[in-house]
Order: structure tokens, then C-alpha cells, then sequence
């Protein structure tokens, strides 16, 4: 009923393993949901991470979703990882989230990760600045 419209949906992620961060989000899905299914048919997607360890908002306890709390949203691709890449997403992913290890795997599970074509900041109310995503 809602085809073609955009879908949100919370997915597991991880940028590396945890001394190897990458600033590439790979995530671990299943062709079975209907996110990765919409994402097979159209990979361009967004993705907003939260201030959750910032100075401000944990200084001055503020709910990192607070609009105070800054944000950083990629958008690009949704690709399936290579398969030159799929032992560094596994260790990426398995290191940072251990229980992904024992989902059922007749889900037929596999990495997809996004290539970022914009990064944009948000620091305040709104206040909007585009990053560079070479650096």
C-alpha cells in the first residue's frame, strides 16, 4: 500500500571493526525484509546518525535526538559488498555486534554497505553544512 513511497527502518551497522573504523557503513541484512527488498530495486538511501557521544549533549544531558545534538547525514548507494570485501564487513560487523552470529541462517544473510555521495552536518536548530566526502 505503500510502494514507491520511502520506508525507514532501524539496521545494524558497523564502520569497521572497532580499532579500524572506515567511516563506511556495511550492514548484515536479509532479502527478506522488505527494506533490503525496496533497496534491490532502488539503492539510493539515507542515513542519520545521532550525536549519541558528544561533549554537549552528554555535558549537559540532553537527549541526543534533541535538536541541539548534532547530527550527520550520509546519503548514496545501497551496494551488495564485493566478494573481496565480505571478510572485512564479516569482521566488521561480527566485532561490533556479536549477537548477529546466532541469527537463523536459512534468512539467507549478507552485507550490503553504502557509498556515500553527500554528508551534510547539522550543529544547531537546523543549521545545515555539506562535508566534503573525501575528507
Amino acid at each position: 500500500q505503500i510502494q514507491g513511497m520511502p520506508y525507514g527502518n532501524c539496521l545494524l551497522l558497523s564502520d569497521g571493526p572497532v580499532n579500524n573504523s572506515t567511516g563506511i557503513p556495511f550492514f548484515y541484512v536479509t532479502p527478506k525484509d522488505n527494506t533490503v527488498t525496496d533497496l534491490l530495486k532502488n539503492p539510493m538511501a539515507s542515513l542519520t546518525l545521532p550525536e549519541a557521544d558528544g561533549n554537549f549533549c552528554r555535558k549537559n544531558v540532553i537527549d541526543p535526538e534533541d535538536p541541539r545534538c548534532t547530527r550527520l547525514t550520509l546519503t548514496g548507494q545501497m551496494v551488495t559488498v564485493p566478494p573481496e570485501e565480505v571478510e572485512f564487513a564479516k569482521q566488521a560487523m561480527f566485532s561490533r555486534h556479536p549477537v548477529v552470529r546466532k541469527w537463523p541462517r536459512s534468512y539467507e544473510w549478507f552485507f550490503m554497505k553504502m557509498n556515500i555521495e553527500h554528508i551534510w552536518l547539522q550543529s544547531w536548530y537546523g543549521e545545515v553544512s555539506p562535508i566534503a566526502v573525501e575528507e
